[in-house]
């Protein structure tokens, strides 16, 4: 008896029978399965037949039958080595009609491996072959043949060094690469795609194709009008990029240059009104870490101290940044105190031998080419950086060397850059392929923005890392728009400061934790009542507790103590002079007292009497604690200074309550938010680890009867 978790529940179909509905043992024999099925049907020969999920030309064997799960729906067809066979008589045929059918099927069958092994077992590969090699067929037959070629030899059951140079000149000829002359638009692609192929398989192929590829070509392949030709022109100038060696690629590289091709993708692929389609987003992407991949060399270099052209670079820093026109006049000895002085002032550590900096690898000698082009390049830009942290005090300047050793190397970690292409990758810069010098440009306007966001931060050398890391934020964030030019990742980078920042981390903090989810902001909505509510009790309590105040006399020397408090009905207002050790006084000891009714209004800050009595004398912190309330007639007030911000709060907000307004302190809405957060929280315990939907879900429409309900009414009679 078949355990329960290997039985299956399937359906099995084929034209011209009723389906049947069966229970498959996946521990019984495949072979026993397509024997029961046949005989239901009283099919002879069931070595004849395979099985084949529904609609994919996918054959179902020993190895992969447990992917099929209940529900699913399989065909029987016929075997794989019957099918090869009849295949492979049909594109012998002397009939074109029956050859270009039998090349059609085989173009789509050929994408299961089972058949393929069948199909190549019978030397069914070779006739392709000779078929394009001999190439008298129609336009149809010869694109039904290279897909089913290409096909065949995707499974990597045979391989491409195996090809001859007749079938390898043919294919280039359908390319476009031997003449000139107009060929098909299909056969084009799929030649172009065996093209491809070859190179990647063997360093020998790539030489053979290489040498018949001319570059210029390859362009004018990319700027035709169609876009799956461009397509798989890119795929083959990225396959010749790949697989050459570094001096062919640099040759490569500045032919493209000379070509303008970069500016036709930004211009005519990038910037076109249709979007890029998912494999020339790959190829793009593939080409950008190709093309950047050519720094790597220089990342991974340390500064070599002797070598007179990476010394010059470094003086060229220090030069550019200060006056030197009277340094030949100096002894050794004090030019060479003034240059680490010097190089102090630029943020390098080790002043005395700031070569000594850029040993660490990566980013080893790139970081000095980038300084030095942003030095080159926007001189003014870089002597106000550098001149405006040489003014401020030591622990809040920039250091500009060190900043900018470990701002490449950010750049170099986004940019991905020594980083092999990912065979899915289709992550592209839009901004990449307007630039001819990436890195530098970036480079530039970052280090910029660098110094701003230290300036927003109020950094000091201890806030280093945490300044990199904002600034290494604000890149990525940036990016990940896919700004399409360089002043447009500068405008956006620049607005994307520090506050904003902040402010992002925390929308995604409240997103991860599900509180801006749409039935959650509508609960949040629905409890604040009661909360505020509880909010308001905990105000009017600490009223009827009451405070003791100070007295500031005209002389701005304080004096008396006088205390404050409501009656426990919330109807008085009982106030009067006690002395400093009196604790918590009873009110019946306070003289003076103000009906709550009779409260007009409540003052705060300047507008309070008692501070435009002495405008221009209070500190901004006496005005922070000032407030009023104002009784009886508008000359009458009670001046309080609250002895800190946490009770002119909670005085503000209860005398608020009394007067059957809004509370608006910051206190007030910090400890609802505070509420607020324990409540959802605790609301959605049960909720863990499930996902809240945006919208509840739709009601579904009543049954057209009851009929379904029972009827209890037949059983008590």
């Amino acid at each position: 008896m078949p355990q329960q978790k290997d039985i299956v529940r399937i359906a099995i179909q084929m034209p011209g029978a009723l389906p049947q509905l069966i229970q498959l043992d996946q521990k019984k024999p495949l072979s026993a399965v397509i024997k029961e099925v046949c005989d239901s049907w009283n099919l002879p020969g069931p070595e004849n037949y395979a099985l084949q999920y529904d609609g994919v030309q996918m054959y179902i064997t020993e190895s992969n039958r447990l992917d099929i799960k209940n529900g699913c729906i399989l065909r029987l067809t016929k075997a794989p080595g019957r099918c090869a066979d009849d295949l492979h008589k049909g594109i012998q045929s002397s009939d074109g009609g029956v050859r270009c059918d039998s090349l059609k099927e085989l173009a789509s069958v050929s994408r299961d491996v089972t058949f393929a092994q069948e199909f190549i077992n019978l030397d069914g590969h070779n006739l392709l072959v000779k078929i394009v090699e001999d190439s008298r067929e129609s336009n149809q037959i010869m694109t039904h043949t290279l897909t089913s070629f290409t096909e065949l030899m995707d499974h990597g059951i045979v391989s491409w060094e195996n090809l001859s140079a007749v079938f390898i000149k043919k294919v280039l000829n359908i390319a476009g690469f031997v003449n000139s002359s107009s060929t098909d638009v299909s056969m084009q692609q799929v030649s172009l795609d065996i093209l491809e192929n070859m190179v990647l398989s063997s360093r020998q192929l790539f030489l053979q194709v290489k040498q018949e590829v001319t570059m210029e070509r390859l362009v004018a392949h990319l700027q035709v009008a169609n876009q799956q030709i461009q397509t798989k022109a890119m795929a083959l100038l990225m396959a010749l990029l790949q697989a050459a060696e570094d001096a062919d690629r640099q040759e490569m590289f500045a032919f493209l240059n000379k070509k303008n091709v970069r500016q036709y993708i930004y211009k005519d692929i990038i910037l076109s009104s249709s979007p890029v389609q998912d494999e020339m987003a790959h190829h793009l992407y593939v080409l950008q870490s190709v093309t950047l991949n050519h720094l790597e060399t220089r990342m991974r270099t340390p500064l070599d101290c002797y070598c007179q052209e990476q010394r010059d670079a470094l003086h060229g820093l220090r030069q550019a940044a200060f006056e030197t026109d009277s340094e030949n006049s100096l002894s050794n000895e004090r030019r060479r105190s003034l240059c680490a002085k010097e190089f102090k002032k630029l943020g390098f550590s080790n002043n005395s031998n700031p070569g000594q900096d850029l040993v660490r690898t990566p980013p080893g000698l790139l970081a000095l080419d980038t300084m030095f082009y942003f030095a080159t390049r926007y001189p003014d830009a870089y002597s106000r950086f550098v001149l405006e942290n040489s003014s401020r005090e030591d622990k809040h300047e920039c250091p500009f060397a060190r900043s900018s050793i470990q701002l490449t190397l950010i750049l170099c970690e986004i940019l991905r850059i020594g980083d092999p292409p990912s065979e899915t990758g289709s992550s592209f810069h839009p901004i990449f392929f307007s630039q001819d010098r990436l890195l530098e440009e970036l480079f530039c306007v970052c280090i910029q923005l660098l110094n701003k966001t230290w300036k927003e931060m109020r950094a000091t050398q201890e806030d280093f890392d945490k300044v990199m890391q904002v600034v290494k934020e604000q890149i990525t964030r940036t990016l990940a728009s896919k700004p399409t030019s360089l002043e447009l990742f500068k405008n956006k980078v620049n607005a994307l400061n520090y506050s904003e920042i902040l402010k992002l981390r925390q929308t995604e903090r409240l997103h991860q934790e599900e509180t801006l989810a749409p039935p959650v902001l509508e609960l949040k909505e629905r409890l604040k009542p009661e909360l505020l509510e509880l909010i308001r009790q905990q105000r009017l309590n600490r009223l009827c507790q009451g405070t003791m105040f100070r007295k500031i006399s005209s002389r701005r020397r304080q004096d008396k103590l006088w205390y404050c408090r409501l009656s426990p009905n919330h109807k008085m207002l009982h106030y009067g002079d006690v002395e400093e050790d009196a604790e918590n006084p009873a009110i019946e000891t306070l003289q003076d007292k103000i009906p709550v009714a009779d409260i007009k209004g409540l003052l705060t800050g300047k507008d309070c009497p008692h501070m435009k009595e002495n405008k221009g004398k209070q500190t901004k912190e006496v005005l922070d604690l000032a407030f009023s309330i104002t009784y009886d007639v508008e000359e009458c007030s009670l001046n309080f200074i609250a002895p800190s911000r946490t009770d002119f709060c909670l005085w503000t907000d209860g005398l608020s309550v009394l007067l059957g307004r809004d509370m608006s302190s910051e206190s007030m809405r910090s400890e609802l938010e505070i509420l607020l957060s324990m409540e959802i929280k605790l609301r959605l315990l049960d909720l863990e680890n499930v996902p809240i939907p945006d919208s509840a879900p739709a009601v579904p429409k009543p049954p057209s009867n009851y009929h379904f309900c029972y009827d209890f009414s037949q059983t008590e009679q």
